[in-house]
């Protein structure tokens, strides 16, 4: 016999509580655990229509030191040897503004841990922070430390709730295949082992990560747990631009979520704390509510409450991007002159001159890719200069906009011999090339000075008003400059990017600046706390695109999901509805040939524009629903709805070819007085749309085409 001994069926021991702490907002109730040997864990939870209560006590603040990081040997982040010797010290509450906040401080002999609980009035969630102190007169390494832990069964309403009533709702991104959500039983990832006569704790978890500096490169930083019959829904985010790492785990008594940054084990990141060094952990936010789509919801509320302040949150300026199924980064003057005129007559607000204009070179597209890093424009693409083109979009009414990878510097690019070493990511003193790009570490002084000089420049000189930042390399587990693990000095960087990203912010407060990163590799909420808006996907095929757009809101503020809208001339009138409507309960985010349009095309990309312009203002503060659930990759009926007390605007997508049939039930309007209106098109020929508001359910027969769109407005009426 192998492995650790059997525990046997024994009497369930009640947790006995020595002292409950409370934190309450106008939105949220939360109730803190000390149990009689000082053990701190989140206990309770109330607020959004629904209360939860752990049916165990799973401590919050999870260790591993190097030295001891389980008792037992486990491959999960819970039940760590240091998170079970903390006790509890005291607390302090206060309130800042709209935030209540509680700071609960237990320590051992080594250490102090303060964890610092946050909820704003408006949200029923939860942001929770770590920070760990070195206590003693010699360093300590670390090789987790996780934000948060606590026990997910437990009891809802009174109900008991066990692992085989949960389910999990998770997603992943790829490259054009992002916001790929699935909902799968618990029991899918962790199988029951224990029976009567034998229990059993497991010794792994199911986990998600990802690995090197994508932060949203693969599986997602956020995730829903909810009952099979919706009546509760737990959501988390973990809110950081780089590594990370979420476990679901289960023990004899129940189920244990642990959301975490980088560690150890899975990103070569470790912490060496000298005597009285602090370190604190990223954040995370758990949100609850009635459901599912509830808690979401929650979720959605305190990403808009959680934004950085900026006038682009209130305008949702409407972009013309020239790349997508456009120019592709092989802008010119006299390609680019009469795109403008197009996307001004179309109703956009701004023009992004997209990836090549800095291009130099006589090799065209091809030049440019490991010469980037000096941004300055080509004088080939632009013969009388790229200020012609920014002038022009000016003088038709738009925002100058250009596309920009600042953290990256090509191989073959003058920066690159200008730069010290120590400016870049470096392992064992050798600069790193991904894809023939160096990786600037914003830790260093040069590194910012040169992005700091060439914003600036190109702000101030140029006039730009709009950035579209992209990010589409990943150089790994980071940099071990300074005498660092890997994960650590990536870490680092990921904090002095927000923080250089709120100083370009603070010196240009106007400036509306797009997060990219390889269509959405890296759309974190770290970054679209301080960001205008992310871009989606780089798919290219309206039909692949469709699922990508309608779970986005999954991961980020509706208003905030940049959606491509890129008309063909090779498009039918369906296909060129489709593709309008990608954006349309988002953020628009034009692109295409306008100019080689029809004129029919041409009047439904204007008709798109000014509905989208009419309803921006509604849009930033509904809340997104999923009336057929979470669109599957190659589901061939999709809809997106976003809701608030007088208005619902929803849009339905068809897939697949030939004329079909759906009922779209839409619950929440069950007993509503509402009537229903056509958006876009306006003129709804080939689909049948029948709104029943009795029984709350639309009706709707779509066009025979290979993939199509409707959207409409259920505005209530008493």
């Amino acid at each position: 016999m192998t492995g650790a001994p059997v525990a046997h069926s024994e009497p369930k021991r009640e947790t006995v509580i020595a002292e409950l702490i409370e934190l309450s907002s106008e939105s949220l109730n939360i109730q803190v655990a000390a149990d009689g040997s000082g053990r701190i864990a989140l206990a309770a939870i109330a607020g959004a229509g629904t209360s939860w209560q752990a049916s165990h006590h799973v401590p919050a603040i999870e260790l591993q030191f190097v030295d001891e990081p389980h008792p037992t040997p486990v491959l999960r982040l819970a039940g760590s040897s240091g998170g079970a010797r903390l006790r509890y010290r005291g607390n302090d509450t206060g309130v800042n503004g709209e935030t209540h906040w509680l700071a609960v401080t237990a320590e051992d002999d080594r250490v102090s841990a303060r964890w610092l609980l946050s909820t704003r009035a408006g949200a029923a969630t939860v942001t929770s922070t770590v920070a760990v102190t070195n206590l003693g007169d010699v360093e300590v390494s670390l090789g987790a430390v996780p934000t948060l832990s606590l026990a997910v069964t437990g009891q809802v309403g009174g109900v008991a709730i066990r692992p085989d009533d949960l389910d999990l709702i998770s997603g992943a991104n790829d490259w054009c295949g992002e916001n790929r959500w699935q909902r799968r039983s618990v029991r899918d990832y962790l199988p029951a082992l224990s029976s009567v006569t034998r229990r059993l704790s497991p010794k792994g978890a199911h986990s998600a990560r990802v690995l090197g500096s994508w932060s949203t490169g693969g599986a997602l930083p956020a995730g829903v747990l909810t009952t099979l019959d919706d009546s509760f829904g737990l959501a988390w985010q973990i809110e950081h631009n780089g590594a990370w790492r979420w476990d679901l785990a289960e023990e004899q008594s129940g189920l244990t979520l642990t959301l975490s940054g980088p560690t150890d084990a899975d990103h070569q990141w470790l912490t060496v704390l000298a005597p009285g060094e602090t370190f604190t952990t990223v954040p995370a936010t758990v949100a609850v509510g009635a459901g599912w789509q509830a808690a979401v919801a929650e979720l959605t509320k305190h990403r808009r409450l959680a934004r950085r302040p900026h006038p682009d949150n209130e305008r949702l300026t409407v972009i013309y991007n020239d790349y997508m199924n456009t120019l592709m980064g092989d802008p010119t003057t006299e390609r680019l002159l009469p795109l403008v005129e197009a996307a001004a007559a179309a109703g956009a607000e701004a023009f992004c001159i997209d990836a090549g204009w800095y291009d130099n070179s006589r090799e065209g597209f091809v030049g440019w890719w490991d010469y980037v890093g000096e941004w300055q424009p080509s004088t080939t693409r632009f013969p009388h200069g790229i200020s012609e083109v920014l002038e022009f979009i000016r003088e038709r009414g738009l925002v100058p906009g250009l596309w920009l990878e600042p953290e990256v510097v090509g191989v073959r690019s003058p920066m690159a011999e200008r730069l010290p070493d120590e400016a870049f990511f470096t392992r064992r003193g050798r600069r790193i090339a991904e894809a023939g790009r160096y990786h600037l570490d914003l830790r260093h002084p040069v590194a910012r000075s040169h992005l700091d000089a060439t914003i600036d420049r190109l702000v101030e000189d140029l006039g730009v008003g709009y950035f579209k930042f992209d990010y589409n390399i990943n150089p790994g587990p980071g940099t071990d400059a300074g005498g660092t693990s890997a994960g650590a000095g990536l870490l680092g960087h990921n904090r002095a990017q927000l923080d250089w990203l709120d100083g370009v912010l603070d010196r240009h407060p106007d400036l509306i600046i797009e997060n990219c990163s390889s269509g959405a590799m890296r759309s974190d909420f770290a970054l679209l706390s301080r960001l205008a808006l992310q871009s989606t996907s780089d798919q290219q095929d309206v039909s692949r695109y469709v699922p990508i757009a309608v779970a986005a809101p999954m991961l980020m503020l509706p208003e905030q999901a940049g959606s491509w809208a890129y008309p063909s001339a090779a498009m039918d009138r369906e296909e060129t509805i489709a593709s309008l409507s990608l954006g349309l309960l988002g953020r628009l985010y034009l692109s295409g040939h306008l100019p080689q349009l029809s004129a029919e095309q041409r009047a439904l990309v204007g008709e798109a524009v000014t509905a989208h312009r009419r309803l921006r203002g509604a849009i930033r503060s509904l809340l997104p629903r999923w009336p057929l659930g979470l669109p599957g990759w190659e589901d061939r009926w999709t809809a997106l709805a976003l809701t608030g007390p007088q208005i619902t605007l929803l849009t339905v997508f068809h897939r697949g070819g030939g004329a079909a049939e759906a009922a779209i039930p839409l619950s929440w309007l069950a007993g509503v007085a509402t009537r229903m209106e056509p958006v876009f098109p306006v003129q709804a020929s080939d689909w049948i749309l029948d709104w029943d508001p009795t029984a709350a359910i639309l009706q709707v027969r779509a066009a025979d085409a290979p993939v199509s769109a409707r959207t409409v407005a259920l505005r209530t009426t008493s």
